[in-house]
Order: C-alpha cells, then structure tokens, then sequence
C-alpha cells in the first residue's frame, strides 16, 4: 500500500476514510474536491438521493468541473425507479473504499445522510421485521400506561435499555419494547453484532454547521439557481418515466413541489416557495443530526471558506496524514 494510505490517525493503523458531512448548501463538496486534491484521495458520495441518475441539477451533482478535477465514485450509478436501501450504499462504499486503499488512494466520503455515513460507520443491525400488530401492541400500552410505568414494563424484558431511555422518549421505548418482545434479545445485543461486522477504517470526521440565516439564505438562493441550469427539465423528464411515486427519487426536495407546479397545482411562486422551505426544513434535520448523533466528529460552525479550509486541513494534519501539495 502507498505510504499516503498507509499513514493514518497518530493513534492506529487503520487505513484512513475522510468524512466530510454538512446540511444542503453548506459547501462540503467544495472542500471534498479541495481535500482529495490535497491527500491524493478520491471522493465517494454519501447523498442518498445523488446516487440517482436522472436528477443531475436538482440533487446538485458535482458539475463538470469538478468532476474534471477529481474521480467521483457512486454519482449517478443507480436508475431512480429502484429504492437504494442503507445497506446496499453500504455495500457499494465499502467497495469503493478498498479499491482505493488498494491503490493508495485516500478516500474522501462526502454527503449529508446521516443514515447512510452511521450505516458505514456503525454498521447495521439486521433485526427482523416486527409485525405490525407487536407494533401497534406496544404503542397502546404506551398510552395506557405512561411513560414512567412502560419503562417499568421494558425493564422486565431489557433492564439496560430502560435505564438509558428517559420515560418521555416513547418511540425509542416502544421500538426497544417492540424489539425485546418479539425478538427475545435487546436492541443493543442487535447492534453489537452490526459492530462487529464493520470494516477496520480509521474514520476521520469533520462536519460543517453554518449559521442558521446564512444556510438558509443559500438554501433559498440555490433553488432559484438550479431552476436557471434547468431543474425544471429535469421534473418535466421524470414525470415522462411514469415513476412509482413513493420511489424515494420522486421524494428529492423540490420534486414534489415542481410536479405540482407543472400539473397545475401550484403556481411557479408558490412551488418555488414550498420547495425552498421543504429544503430549509431538511437542512435543520440534518444540523441537528449532526449536533446530536455526530458529536464525535470535529464540528465547525462556518460555511465553506478559506477560513473553513484552513482549520480543516489543520485537523487532517493532527489527525496524522500528509497532505502532498
């Protein structure tokens, strides 16, 4: 292995992974295409809805430029009338990931679904479907009973998952009653075993929170100027290939809202509006994500800049890779 790959965290051996991950319009892919330049890495997609190849504009794919720049991995490789579940990117980034250590390569994993980079990181616990009537058993005995005595009830049956949960999470306590009912094991014994299925990487994690009104400033600037490069196209192509339209593709933010724009429904203002607000909501889920799920990762409060740069290659620095220009 090529001693780029081969120096990683001053703390292991581990090959490295760079994770790069922001909310929409944060810059992440513009630092991404600065930092594999730099480590002589390449970039993976970790964006749920880029791995698609009809949406070129709306998902913002990395343009020509970029792609002129740096060898992209897993953009547009699947067609949208398929569902790309967590676990088979999965699949496909562990993939890409070994090919490039095995060429030297540091890889360079960037994108804002949180599901996905856990996923890769955590692994995925393989927990068999509950039937719904389990499902819906437990939700009844929540509302029955209240908090404090259905933790009560868990503790029975996984003592260690009612000690973490405070009685007012009801989802996470009836998903771990429903999980220890129907299973007969915890779910954290389920998640032990996704750990220990997940590959040795030394995962080297930097996040990017902008201020709120400069975010969401970008997010409403970007819609208009995807419209400008043709997003409009774009749905009017889709709604042609007579799509299922809970197929997660046909869910992209602002999809729905032009679908309803060119049918009729709405009118160009009021779809541009929606659309921008659906795409401010969803760049809050993902800040708090990070905020709360992604603690661990080195977190900056900016938007990409010279600034943003300069502390993380700071960070790659310390964390014990060489940058080769």
């Amino acid at each position: 292995m090529n001693v780029k790959a081969e120096k990683t965290s001053v703390s292991n051996d581990k090959p490295p992974v760079i994770v790069i991950t922001g909310p929409t319009a944060s810059g992440k892919s513009a630092l991404a295409v600065e930092a594999a330049l730099k480590l002589g890495g390449e970039i993976i997609n970790a964006d749920s809805m880029q791995i698609y190849q009809e949406l070129d504009v709306l998902t913002a794919r990395p343009d020509r430029q970029a792609l002129a720049r740096v060898p992209h991995r897993l953009y547009g490789v699947l067609s949208g009338a398929v569902r790309c579940s967590a676990e088979q990117w999965r699949r496909l980034a562990i993939q890409e990931i070994e090919e490039l250590h095995k060429a030297g390569k540091v890889p360079v994993l960037v994108g804002g679904t949180g599901l996905y980079i856990r996923a890769l990181e955590k692994g995925i616990a393989r927990i068999p479907a509950i039937p719904e009537t389990v499902r819906l058993q437990g939700r009844e005995k929540l509302a029955q009973m209240g908090g404090e005595k259905f933790r009560s009830l868990l503790a029975e049956l996984d003592p260690e998952m009612a000690l973490r949960l405070p009685p007012g999470d009801s989802q996470r306590l009836v998903r771990a009653w429903e999980v220890a009912s129907y299973t007969g094991r915890s779910i954290l014994a389920w998640q032990q075993d996704a750990q220990e299925s997940v590959p040795e990487y030394d995962f080297i994690r930097f996040a990017m929170i902008p201020p709120r009104d400069e975010l969401y400033d970008n997010c409403n600037k970007r819609l208009e100027m995807m419209l400008e490069q043709g997003a409009l196209e774009e749905v009017e192509a889709l709604i042609k290939l007579d799509l299922d339209p809970s197929l997660p593709l046909m869910k992209a933010l602002g999809v729905p809202e032009l679908v309803r724009y060119l049918d009729g429904t709405l009118s160009r203002s009021e779809a541009i509006s929606q659309a921008q607000q659906s795409t401010r909501r969803y760049a809050k889920r993902q800040m708090t994500w990070i905020r709360t799920q992604y603690s661990d990762a080195k977190i900056i409060n900016e938007k990409y800049s010279e600034s943003l740069r300069g502390e993380f290659f700071n960070f790659i620095r310390q964390s014990g890779l060489t940058l080769i220009n």
